[in-house]
C-alpha cells in the first residue's frame, strides 16, 4: 500500500498541522479536572458514550473534550485511516515488510461472502478448513475419535506459543462456562519442562490428544514441547504408530508435519496472511471449537464479524474501535500515559489482559515508520491488568495515589453466568465505584470534613483526574467475546495507521531467538571452549556459571 504523501520522512507524523493542533489544545486543557468537566456539562456521561454489537462504551471519564475528539478525528482522516481500512478488507499487502495481506477478518465472514484476492476467491478454502475442524471437533466431543488403544479422548492439550497459545487459552478460560466438562483442556507453551510435566502429570496418554499449533512448524519452543509429548505418548503406548491417533497439527508446513509422524489428513492448514496474534478464528481455534462445540463457535465468529462490519462501516464518532484507538493515542502521546490497565470484572476473562499484551505490544511496539524512518513519538503503551476485585487489593493503590498516570479500561457484564447470592451486585458495585473514584478522587476539604486528624489528611487525599473508559455488555457469551476481541484488534489498527507504523510484523522477537540457538550449543558443550569469549563479558560469565552449576 502506498504511504500517504503527508507521512513521508520530509513531513513526519508529528509535523502534521493536525498533530500540532492537538498538542496546542492539550496544553490548553490538560490542567482541567474531570470534576470541572462533569460540573460544567450535566449530560457528559451520556454524550461521551457509544454502543454497538451488544457493547456499551462510556468514555466520559477520559480527560478529553469534544474539541480534542474532533481534532483526533481530523488527524485520523488526514493520516489516511479510511484508505487503510479499505486496503485491509480488500486484501492489499499492507504488511509491507513481509509483503503480505492482512485478512484475519476473512476468517469470520459468513459462508458465501466472496473475497477475491489476486483473482482468487479465498472463501471456499476458508470454509473448507472450518468444515473439517467442525467434523473433527464433533468426533472428539462425541467420543467417536479413539486413541491408539481404543479409548475415547478425555484430555486435549494445546501446544503452541504466542498467538498459538494466548488466543486459545484466553478463549477457553473466557468461554469455560460453555465448555464440555467431560474433557480436560490444558495448554503448554513455555519451553521450561515444568510446563509440560505439570500439564501431563495426572493424565493417561491413551486418552490424551495433542494439538500442535505452529504456522511454520519450526518454532523452537513449540517443537521442543511437541517432541516431549511424542516421547511421553510413545513410551507409554509402546508404538510410534500411536502418534497418528494422538496428535493433530495446525500448520502451513505439510512436509514437516508428516516428518514428525502426524497423519497428513490430521493437519489443519491456514495462510500466511493470518498473523499469530490474529489467528484465534483460524484453525488455531481448534481447541476452542472442541471445548464449546460448533454452535457456540459459530456465535463467536459472528461476534467477530459483526464488529468487523461495524468498524468498516459505522460513522467514526460512533465507531467503537475508532474511538478506543483515538483515546489510546490521546492518552499515550498527548497526556503521556505510559501504561494501559485492562481491568475485567469477570473471572472468566482471567487471561484477557495477557492476550491484549501481545495484541497491542507486538503490534505497536515499533520504532520506525512504514518507510523505515525513526519515530519521534510514543508508539504504544505497556498493557497489563488483572481481573476484578483482586487487582483492587494489589495495584489499585498506585492507580489512585501513585505518581504515574495509568489509563484504565474497565470491562463488565450486567448479568452473571453464575449467580450466587448478591456477589455479582457487589462485583459490579466495585467496578462502578473504582471508575468514579479514579475520576473524581477525594479532596483535602472532603477529608477534613470527615474529622480526619490534620496530620493524616495528605495521606487520605485522592487526586482523581485519572482517565478511564468502561465497556459493558449484557453477559459474557461467545458472541460478546468475539465482538470484544475484534474491537481491540481494530483499535490497534487505528493507532498504527495514524502513527504510520506496521502493526502486522514482529521482527523484534527474532534477535533473541537467533542468539539463543547459538548459546544453546555452548551451554551443552562438555567443557569450557573459547567460543564463549565472543560474547560480552557478562554473557560469557553467565554461561561459565551455568556450566559449573548444571
Amino acid at each position: 500500500m502506498t504511504t500517504p504523501a503527508s507521512a513521508t520522512p520530509a513531513n513526519p507524523v508529528t509535523g502534521r498541522p493536525e498533530w500540532r493542533a492537538l498538542q496546542d489544545h492539550c496544553e490548553q486543557i490538560k490542567g482541567r479536572h474531570l470534576r470541572e468537566w462533569f460540573a460544567d456539562d450535566a449530560g457528559r456521561g451520556e454524550r461521551f458514550s457509544a454502543s454497538a454489537v451488544g457493547w456499551y462504551l462510556d468514555y466520559s471519564k477520559q480527560r478529553i473534550d469534544q474539541h480534542a475528539l474532533d481534532l483526533l478525528l481530523v488527524l485520523a482522516r488526514a493520516s489516511g485511516l479510511e484508505q487503510r481500512i479499505a486496503a485491509m478488507f480488500r486484501g492489499d499487502a499492507i504488511n509491507t515488510t513481509e509483503n503480505r495481506a492482512v485478512l484475519h477478518t476473512a476468517l469470520r465472514a459468513p459462508a458465501g461472502t466472496p473475497l477475491v484476492v489476486a483473482g482468487h476467491d479465498l472463501t471456499p478454502e476458508i470454509q473448507a478448513v472450518l468444515s473439517r475442524m467442525q467434523r473433527f471437533a464433533e468426533c472428539v466431543r462425541s467420543g467417536r475419535w479413539l486413541g491408539y488403544t481404543g479409548k475415547p479422548i478425555r484430555n486435549v492439550i494445546n501446544i503452541g506459543i504466542g498467538g498459538s497459545d494466548l488466543g486459545p487459552v484466553m478463549a477457553y478460560q473466557a468461554l469455560r462456562h460453555f465448555s464440555a466438562r467431560e474433557i480436560n483442556f490444558r495448554f503448554v507453551s513455555n519451553v521450561d519442562g515444568s510446563d509440560f510435566i505439570e500439564a501431563t502429570r495426572d493424565l493417561d496418554p491413551a486418552e490424551t490428544l495433542f494439538i500442535v499449533c505452529s504456522k511454520t512448524f519450526t518454532t523452537i519452543e513449540t517443537l521442543s514441547n511437541a517432541r516431549a509429548a511424542r516421547d511421553w505418548c510413545v513410551q507409554a503406548l509402546g508404538d510410534s504408530a500411536a502418534v497418528s491417533r494422538h496428535f493433530v497439527a495446525v500448520s502451513t508446513n505439510a512436509e514437516a508435519v508428516t516428518q514428525f509422524g502426524i497423519d497428513p489428513d490430521h493437519r489443519f492448514g491456514f495462510w500466511d496472511w493470518v498473523g499469530g496474534r490474529y489467528s484465534l478464528t483460524s484453525a488455531i481455534g481448534l481447541s476452542t471449537l472442541i471445548a464449546i462445540g460448533a454452535e457456540p463457535f459459530a456465535a463467536l465468529l459472528a461476534g467477530f464479524h459483526a464488529m468487523d462490519e461495524h468498524f468498516r462501516s459505522a460513522a467514526w464518532p460512533q465507531n467503537l474501535p475508532v474511538l478506543i484507538g483515538l483515546i489510546g493515542l490521546w492518552n499515550s502521546n498527548f497526556l503521556a500515559a505510559e501504561t494501559q490497565a485492562i481491568l475485567p470484572y469477570d473471572q472468566y476473562l482471567l487471561r484477557f489482559p495477557a492476550y491484549l499484551q501481545q495484541l497491542t505490544m507486538e503490534s505497536l511496539g515499533k520504532s520506525v515508520t512504514l518507510d523505515g524512518q525513526p519515530v519521534n513519538y510514543a508508539t504504544g503503551p505497556i498493557y497489563w491488568g488483572e481481573p476484578g476485585t483482586n487487582g483492587q487489593h494489589s495495584f489499585y493503590q498506585l492507580l489512585h495515589q501513585g505518581t504515574r498516570l495509568v489509563a484504565c479500561d474497565f470491562i463488565g457484564f450486567c448479568r452473571s453466568l453464575n449467580p450466587l447470592g448478591d456477589q455479582h451486585q457487589w462485583l459490579m458495585a466495585n467496578l462502578f465505584a473504582q471508575s468514579e473514584a479514579l475520576a473524581f478522587g477525594k479532596s483535602a476539604a472532603q477529608v477534613l470534613a470527615e474529622a480526619t486528624p490534620p496530620a493524616l489528611v495528605p495521606h487520605r487525599v485522592f487526586p482523581g483526574n485519572r482517565p478511564s473508559s468502561t465497556l459493558l455488555a449484557e453477559a459474557l457469551s461467545p458472541q460478546s467475546l468475539g465482538a470484544l476481541v475484534a474491537m481491540y484488534e481494530h483499535s490497534v489498527f487505528v493507532q498504527g495507521a495514524i502513527l504510520n507504523i506496521n502493526c502486522f510484523d514482529q521482527w523484534g522477537v527474532e534477535l533473541g531467538k537467533a542468539l539463543a540457538s547459538r548459546i544453546a550449543a555452548e551451554l551443552s558443550a562438555p567443557a569450557e571452549v573459547a567460543a564463549i569469549d565472543a560474547h560480552d563479558s557478562s554473557t560469557a560469565a553467565l554461561i561459565r556459571r551455568y556450566r559449573q552449576w548444571r
